[in-house]
């Protein structure tokens, strides 16, 4: 049976690394748990740490997160859909939006509930994901500022989540200087520029960060220790807070080249044939899990001891040469894993959850 691990050591000392580099730039932060799919052991193992701010782009996580313990401080993380209203204003406090008709609903759902719940505008600089453009902000803040049981407190914004732009200097003083137009203009103050994501954090490591940006939604970096400026691991981190372990189910030698006539495989795929490996052979492993759980190409290893060599639905096949490792039957074969890797194999059922 394949299980992936979670090292809490290595979270933890990217957690300590993190919050230390926050606190001497005098930068709050929360949690983006999002990754762990709502896994509860993994969450609590967040708590443990000290994390008393938590975002998540799926409700049914933060209802989680407040169930665990309901003084942590929720924020869903994406604009709400209608039909999640009630919900969202139930169990997140604050919530990221960029529709002045979902702000309505929030508004008159908070009332229902006699609740006070905070937003977060987003504002568009340039990835043209969720935003308000710029030269709206102003006239979208005069329409919300003053409904009832909804408080704004911060402009964000989202950089490198759809079309790769990068987050710079410049696009963050401007996000900045609308604030600073927002407060004198409306005598209103609005605690938070939360322009950082993971993305963001070299620009802070560098001193590039402007003073005005004071708070950051954290999650890739804390998980994989990752400069996403140049998919590097930040000196200090550790890029091994996940391990997924597989089974090895099967291992015989065989032909590297199949037998008999070819047609498309159940994911559309015809084999092309190298006749030059005719007659040859090597060491084949199948192991205990498949497309169901993860996509091959999001799986980290070392590609002198195998190379993977395709997927079915439940089975992932490595070719191991003369297996120079001795791996066996019963063995288990070890992988890092990419962003979207880890977010599959927490999402999947049937891979078992551990700490270490």
């Amino acid at each position: 049976m394949a299980f992936l691990n979670l090292h809490k050591g290595n979270l933890k000392q990217n957690f300590e690394f993190l919050k230390d580099k926050f606190n001497a730039h005098g930068v709050a932060w929360g949690v983006v748990s999002k990754l762990l799919c709502g896994t509860e052991i993994y969450i609590q193992e967040l708590l443990n740490l000290g994390v008393d701010e938590i975002h998540d782009s799926r409700i049914s996580n933060l209802a989680k997160v407040k169930e665990i313990n309901a003084e942590v401080k929720t924020v869903y993380i994406k604009p709400p859909s209608k039909r999640n209203l009630a919900d969202v204003v139930r169990y997140a406090d604050v919530s990221l939006n960029s529709e002045l008709t979902t702000i309505r609903w929030i508004s008159e759902e908070a009332v229902r509930q006699e609740r006070k719940h905070q937003i977060i505008i987003m504002v568009e600089t340039g990835d043209l994901r969720e935003g308000v453009m710029g030269d709206d902000l102003v006239g979208f803040y005069e329409k919300i500022f003053h409904l009832p049981n909804v408080e704004v407190i911060g402009l964000g914004t989202n950089l490198n989540c759809l079309n790769g732009v990068m987050p710079s200097t410049d696009k963050l003083v401007q996000l900045s200087l609308y604030k600073q137009i927002i407060e004198l203009k409306f005598n209103k103050d609005i605690p938070w520029v939360s322009a950082g994501t993971s993305v963001t954090i070299p620009l802070m490591l560098n001193h590039q960060l402007p003073k005005g940006v004071n708070h950051f939604r954290v999650g890739e970096t804390l998980y994989f220790g990752a400069d996403l400026f140049d998919d590097s691991t930040i000196s200090g981190m550790s890029d091994e807070v996940f391990e997924l372990c597989a089974e090895i189910i099967e291992m015989q030698e065989k032909p590297l080249l199949p037998t008999g006539t070819l047609a498309a495989n159940p994911q559309g795929e015809i084999t092309q044939i190298d006749e030059s490996l005719y007659g040859q052979s090597s060491f084949r492993a199948i192991l205990d899990l498949g497309l169901l759980d993860v996509d091959p190409k999001y799986l980290l290893y070392d590609k002198e001891e195998f190379e993977i060599l395709g997927a079915s639905s439940d089975m992932l096949i490595l070719d191991l040469g003369r297996n120079p490792k001795k791996y066996e039957v019963g063995g288990l074969v070890k992988f890092k894993l990419k962003y979207m890797g880890a977010l599959a194999i927490l999402n999947s059922y049937y891979i078992e959850k551990k700490i270490i």
